[in-house]
């Protein structure tokens, strides 16, 4: 099937294009479903996120009272909880599991749905931060506090920018009442962004395992990509209704079932596992703005492939040494969300340290390994 992937309104034919008429290269496979598997779950998220703000209260009086209201004395309140917390660390793992095909299969090299993306991304995490503080445990109020810290850490203007993130000289109500506000806007945004992606990813089309151009080996979306969509979508909701029925506080820390004191500073603050790698990262620099500032750059290295990569083929899959650069970097990626959940102390702190070397060594020797291939 050969049709134009270019279209001259494609905001227009974005719906139409998406669910029936999108030329689709045939050879994608199962790696290509949690994008659209991401945008059902996001939904799913503000859905259960407008039930849920109906009966929370942002006062760091009753907050934590009113999640346990909502727990106890709402039709199914638990639920409609359970399935936004948890919801949260199944979209990460979906966008992780996105992002890593990107990697793999060389999608950043669509630069403008790449850029899109990673914004995508870092809005993504500031909406689960502040989403993470408004329950005012223990470790909500402690995170919220180390985590808001870090910009102390900008020369001359950190200690003003703290307060004013604050609201005050301390994480308080004013932070919790603003931190509500924006996590409910946040994901409206990332909805609109969502959709710019899109727009960008069907004005250019999809990549495919191969990385060649098959614009003579097209079929349309719908059906046979529709199905398999649908069927990994039904895989993915009954494991995670196994989850929310079964084992719902599995992913929750302890610490967050205490309400917030902030007398009483918890014995290992950390953040959800979603973040633990990056701040794992942050934690191997003995210097705090040089932790930040890699911190940042571990997140904002992702930007690097799509400028430094000049491959011959586009998917670094069919380059043995890449291949196994990347299930390095993945190994790597484990190892530090395991260190960001252990204690700061001797061997943790230097296997840290060494993994991070690790984890941007990989953006940095990727390019230059495949040069050497190409012109081997």
């Amino acid at each position: 099937m050969n049709k134009p992937l270019y279209k001259k309104n494609p905001m227009l034919k974005l719906v139409s294009d998406s669910l029936i008429n999108l030329p689709t290269p045939s050879n994608i496979n199962l790696w290509w479903n949690f994008g659209s598997m991401m945008g059902i779950y996001l939904m799913i998220q503000i859905i259960t996120g407008v039930f849920l703000a109906m009966h929370f209260t942002a006062n760091s009086m009753i907050s934590f009272d009113s999640i346990i209201h909502i727990n106890r004395n709402v039709n199914f309140g638990w639920l409609i909880q359970y399935l936004h917390m948890n919801g949260a660390s199944l979209f990460f793992f979906m966008m992780y599991m996105h992002i890593g095909r990107g990697l793999y299969y060389g999608s950043y090299k669509l630069k403008k749905v790449w850029m899109v993306g990673i914004m995508i991304y870092i809005l993504t995490m500031a909406t689960a931060f502040l989403g993470y503080v408004l329950p005012w445990g223990q470790m909500s109020l402690w995170g919220a506090t180390v985590i808001t810290n870090l910009t102390s850490a900008i020369p001359y203007l950190g200690d003003n920018i703290v307060k004013w993130l604050w609201g005050g000289f301390s994480v308080n109500n004013a932070t919790l009442t603003r931190f509500f506000t924006l996590h409910f806007i946040l994901p409206f945004i990332l909805a609109a962004m969502i959709l710019i992606h899109l727009m960008f990813l069907h004005t250019t089309g999809s990549n495919n395992p191969l990385g060649m151009n098959s614009n003579y080996d097209m079929m349309q979306f719908h059906s046979k990509f529709t199905t398999k969509d649908f069927m990994s979508m039904t895989m993915i909701l009954i494991l995670f209704m196994w989850l929310n029925l079964t084992f719902p506080l599995m992913l929750n820390d302890p610490e967050n079932f205490t309400q917030a004191n902030p007398m009483v500073t918890p014995t290992h603050i950390q953040p959800e596992w979603y973040f633990l790698f990056a701040y794992a990262i942050l934690r191997s620099i003995p210097n705090k703005l040089g932790g930040v500032i890699t911190m940042l750059m571990s997140i904002l290295i992702l930007v690097l492939p799509m400028i430094s990569m000049n491959s011959k083929f586009q998917s670094t899959s069919l380059y043995p040494m890449n291949k196994i650069m990347f299930w390095m970097f993945m190994c790597t990626m484990i190892l530090l969300t395991w260190i960001g959940m252990c204690p700061v102390e001797y061997p943790f702190i230097s296997t840290g340290q060494i993994l991070t070397i690790i984890y941007f060594n990989y953006f940095l020797m990727n390019p230059i390994i495949t040069m050497i291939w190409d012109n081997y």
